[in-house]
């Protein structure tokens, strides 16, 4: 029964979480774009906004950024069976804690680490273990995790170790190395690769795509509310399109549309 629930829990992404300078305006932008809808969180004290997708599942948070955290970013939350343990090991393979652990009741024991190249992210033991069966992302949800890194082999050995994540295809990326992408059991999830020139001055980073129906028209919306196109659209092997962008506030996110059937 333990490996059951360790393997239906480990490495699993279960939330997305956005820390900006102006809650109201996040939120107003991201509805629009993403076609979010958004209320306070009935599990906070404080002021704490919830996205939900299309259906009514909640799939990502929002709150004010601490004062000391230099930028507005979205954060992946990822789960792990027992919490001290993958602390622990995150510190011997040279990652570090960024914050004290949080508890939030009825929701789980969570930590803001960094990897042993710098990329942050949230580790979190969820208070239950019944979790819904993996599937395909649907519009509105997280549908793919990228990592920028410094040494993307060491990056993946890393996350290998802590999440289970399994190296699956790779493309040749030129100079950049290779774009090695990742499992979780069947399901690819994610990539990662080394940063590009241009981004040598920024620390590795993680980037979430969300899903949406169609990218030239998420685009439009992007643009009409203030956010700002990085890359793209483009067109990735397979047929579908991604977009990666910067909202008003300042923080990195992406786009991602299946290809039309």
């Amino acid at each position: 029964m333990a490996t059951a629930t360790t393997s239906a829990v480990l490495g699993r992404h279960v939330w997305s979480e956005l820390m900006t300078t102006d809650v109201k305006g996040a939120q107003a932008f991201y509805d629009k774009v993403i076609g979010w809808t958004s209320a306070q969180s009935s599990n906070s004290p404080g002021e704490y906004i919830e996205f939900k997708r299309s259906g009514g599942s909640s799939v990502a948070g929002l709150l004010e950024r601490p004062k000391d955290m230099p930028m507005s970013i979205w954060a992946m939350y990822i789960a792990v069976p027992h919490l001290e343990d993958a602390a622990e090991q995150i510190e011997d393979a040279g990652g570090a804690a960024v914050s004290d652990i949080i508890t939030v009741p009825t929701v789980g024991r969570m930590q803001m680490v960094k990897d042993p190249q710098g990329a942050g992210l949230y580790i979190i033991q969820m208070e239950s273990t019944e979790m819904p069966p993996d599937r395909d992302p649907e519009v509105g949800e997280a549908s793919w995790l990228e990592l920028m890194t410094t040494d993307a082999p060491a990056a993946m050995t890393f996350y290998q170790e802590l999440f289970g994540w399994q190296p699956s295809e790779a493309m040749d990326m030129g100079p950049d190395g290779k774009y090695q992408m990742f499992n979780r059991g069947s399901r690819m999830i994610g990539g990662m690769m080394k940063k590009p020139a241009q981004l040598a001055q920024v620390p590795p980073f993680w980037t979430i795509y969300f899903r949406v129906d169609n990218i030239d028209a998420a685009v439009d919306r992007l643009k009409a509310g203030g956010g700002t196109v990085t890359n793209g659209p483009l067109e990735v092997p397979g047929g579908d399109k991604i977009v990666n962008a910067v909202d008003p506030q300042g923080a990195g996110f992406s786009l991602h549309a299946r290809k039309p059937a």
